[in-house]
Formats: structure tokens, sequence, C-alpha cells
């Protein structure tokens, strides 16, 4: 794994969807470590370096917030965005209250996952290095010209200090 990319754990049951946006997500600077069931997740965590994770909620086995709860357990500066096709507001509120990130509704927008993405790990590394908003956006020098890919790499750059 190339040291300047995020890692970022994306688990979800749909192996064409899931191998699809792992070749988006790959293009765009991400080393992808992709699973389709919550435990296999669970353990790709312990075995591999990850930043942030991209988890499915309605899966067979383990699902979306069990395999949420586990890996905050584990993994404390880990965020975690929720991608569901099934969800409801009080699976929501559940994911949240358990220390999701963010929750989004399939099918989204490339775009807006991509930013869901960097603002989930720009959160991450502002906890594990308790950097207030304001003096990480000073890190940053975010301007209307960055690239999501250009702050993920500054990001990324803060996070190995």
């Amino acid at each position: 794994m190339q040291k300047h990319k995020i890692n970022l754990l994306f688990v979800d049951d749909e192996d064409r969807f899931l191998e699809s946006m792992t070749r988006l997500l790959e293009a765009r600077d991400f080393n992808v470590v992709a699973v389709n069931r919550g435990e296999k997740a669970i353990e790709a965590a312990r075995n591999h370096p990850v930043d942030i994770a991209l988890v499915d909620l309605k899966m067979p086995g383990i699902d979306g917030e069990e395999t949420l709860r586990a890996l905050k357990k584990e993994h404390q500066w880990m965020e975690i965005v929720i991608l569901t096709g099934h969800g409801s507001i009080d699976s929501a509120v559940e994911c949240t209250k358990n220390g999701a990130y963010l929750y989004l509704q399939k099918p989204c927008d490339l775009e807006e996952l991509l930013e869901a993405l960097k603002n989930a790990y720009k959160k991450r590394v502002m906890n594990k290095n308790a950097i207030e908003e304001k003096r990480m956006n000073e890190l940053l020098r975010v301007s209307q010209s960055s690239s999501p890919r250009d702050i993920l790499k500054r990001l990324k750059e803060i996070d190995a200090g």
C-alpha cells in the first residue's frame, strides 16, 4: 500500500457494486480493501491499516450496524460512513448513536460520496491529532481551487506527522 493514499475499507454484499466502486475509488487515490461481509470487514481491519470505512447496512451475517459497532470498538480513530439502499430514519439515528460519521442513501452521487469520505478522513485526522477545525483548515490551506484529491493528500501528510 502506498503511504500517501487513504486506506479505505469498503464493505458491501453486492459484488458487482463492490467491484465497480472499488475501481472508481482506487482511481481517486484510495487504497481499497474490499470485502463482501461484515465478518470479513472486522478481520480485514485487524490485518490492514484502515483510515476510514464505507459500510453497507443490509448484509447477510453480521449487518452494517453490528459491523459499525465492532469496528468502532476495536479502532478508536476509524471514521465510518454507512451507505445503504434500505435505510430508514430509525436506522440512521441508531448508526449515528453507534458512531457512524455519516449515513448516505444508495444510489449516491460519486462526488457526494467523495466529499463524505474526505470529510470523514478530515474528522479522523482532527480527532486523532487533537486538532481543532480552524487549525485544520489553516493546515490544509483550503481554497476553492483545491481538489478533493489534493486535500486528501494533505490530510494524509498531516496524519503521518
